[in-house]
C-alpha cells in the first residue's frame, strides 16, 4: 500500500470528473498519478472538503461524518483496494466501540469522507501499478505546458483503457 493525497479533480474530454491521487512521497512531476473517474456530485463533495468550503446544507458525506460522530465511530483510513474490469473498489476502515470494521465503498465516497475527517488515504500497490499514469506536472515555470500535456492525456484516455487484458 502507498499513502496518497488528493492532487486535484479534473474534467476529461467528455466532461467527466476525474480525481487524481498522488503518492505522498513523490514530488510533483515525478512518479505517478492515479486517475479515478467519479460522478459530478462526488467531485463537488471532494472539492468542498479539500478547499474547506461550507455547503449551504449538509451533503451526503457530511451526513456520514455526523452519523459516525453520533455513534462514537471514527474513520481510521480508507483504501483503494483493487481494480477489476475498469472498476475501482475501496474500503473504509472504521474504529467502533465494538471493534474495528471494514466497509465496502466506492473510492469517490471513501475519499470524500476521508477528506472531511482527515483520515489517511491508501492505494494498493497493484492498483497503482496497473492504473497509475506518469505525473506530467513539473515546476511552476512550465506548469502551463504540463497542464496542456495532461489535458491531452485526459482527452485521449478512456475508463476502458484500465480494463484488464
Amino acid at each position: 500500500m502507498v499513502q496518497v493525497r488528493v492532487a486535484g479533480v479534473a474534467l476529461d474530454a467528455s466532461q467527466q470528473h476525474v480525481i487524481l491521487l498522488k503518492p505522498l512521497d513523490e514530488l510533483p512531476g515525478k512518479g505517478k498519478l492515479l486517475p479515478i473517474w467519479i460522478g459530478s456530485q462526488e467531485a463537488t463533495s471532494i472539492l468542498i472538503a479539500i478547499e474547506g468550503a461550507a455547503a449551504p446544507r449538509p451533503l451526503a458525506h457530511d451526513l456520514m461524518r455526523s452519523m459516525l460522530d453520533t455513534l462514537g465511530a471514527g474513520v481510521e483510513r480508507v483504501e483503494v483496494t483493487k481494480i477489476d474490469d475498469g472498476t475501482f473498489y475501496a474500503e473504509i476502515g472504521l474504529t467502533t466501540s465494538s471493534g474495528d470494521r471494514h466497509v465496502d465503498a466506492r473510492p469517490s465516497d471513501a475519499v470524500a469522507l476521508a477528506s472531511r475527517v482527515g483520515a489517511p488515504i491508501w492505494v494498493a500497490d497493484a492498483v497503482m501499478e496497473e492504473a497509475g499514469v506518469p505525473d506530467v506536472f513539473t515546476t511552476a515555470d512550465d506548469a502551463e505546458e504540463s497542464v496542456d500535456e495532461f489535458k491531452k492525456f485526459l482527452d485521449d484516455v478512456e475508463p476502458d483503457d484500465f480494463l484488464d487484458g
